[in-house]
């Protein structure tokens, strides 16, 4: 299993068979750095039949799905803890396959080992974050997602000014159906207060003082195909000369290189 911080206060940590001491001091084997948590906060003791939350302190403030734990408690993946005010979220360890004995080098037309390979696609919006905390961050939208400050939403953000459950946003084939779900300082669209709004590509998404834009690849992949189709249609038919449809690949040529060099730009910039 592994703990994951969403909001970045800790890489993410394997929880290996033993104990990972969860601290301020600097002695932890996680060490995090915030108000509320002790030099020596809490303990997860890892065996064979699980993972259990050990206080080394009961005066220490440690919750597992919402409720305070008082004793020793088995956690399991899904589960959501809350370290003082810091989440973190227990998951599943990725099983790694073992690989095949080689009884032979092979040959060059063995190579292909015949698995499916996936190509990454891209996300149809994202929300990029442009003030405060999530300055920088990219959030991939999909389906329906909930933004607030508890752990347990799917986009946490770490402010003051978002409440615990701020809005819902739901993916729709041209943009983001955004529903305040009771917020105390209210969600915006481009500074208009909204209860329920679409929001755009180009347009910004506001939750009191934490401001995003929505960005939508797919759609800014498309404008860039067109524009180069265009551009090639009208480009001046070659010479019929030997050796002239040179040109013509050189076009192609740049063609091709633009869009590979934009879907490279959009897959460096997205963070999950």
């Amino acid at each position: 299993m592994k703990l994951l911080f969403p909001n970045g206060e800790h890489a993410a940590v394997e929880l290996k068979p033993g104990i990972t001491n969860i601290g301020s001091g600097p002695g932890a084997d996680v060490v995090l750095m915030a108000a509320g948590i002790a030099p020596a906060h809490c303990e997860v003791h890892m065996g064979g039949t699980g993972a259990t939350l050990r206080l080394v302190n009961p005066a220490n403030a440690v919750a597992l799905n919402g409720r305070q734990v008082a004793g020793d408690t088995a956690i399991k993946p899904g589960d959501i803890i809350l370290f003082g005010k810091i989440g973190a979220r227990v998951v599943a360890a990725e099983k790694t396959a073992p690989m095949p004995a080689i009884t032979k080098p092979p040959a060059a037309d063995d190579v292909e080992d015949g698995r499916t390979k996936v190509r990454q696609a891209l996300p149809k919006f994202i929300l990029r974050g442009v003030s405060g905390s999530t300055f920088g961050k990219n959030f991939a939208l999909q389906g329906t997602m909930t933004v607030g400050r508890q752990p347990d939403c799917d986009i946490c953000i770490a402010s003051d000014e978002v409440s615990r459950h701020h809005a819902k946003l739901q993916v729709m084939p041209d943009g983001i159906a955004v529903e305040d779900i009771g917020s105390a300082n209210g969600t915006f669209i481009n500074d208009k207060r909204v209860h329920t709004g679409m929001l755009k590509p180009g347009e910004e998404l506001r939750l009191d003082t934490v401001r995003f834009m929505l960005v939508s690849p797919v759609l800014e992949m498309q404008k860039i195909a067109a524009a180069a189709d265009a551009g090639r249609k009208s480009a001046a038919p070659p010479p019929q000369a030997s050796g002239g449809g040179s040109g013509k690949w050189v076009v192609i040529g740049i063609v091709l290189a633009g869009a590979v060099a934009a879907a490279l730009w959009y897959t460096g910039v997205i963070a999950f």
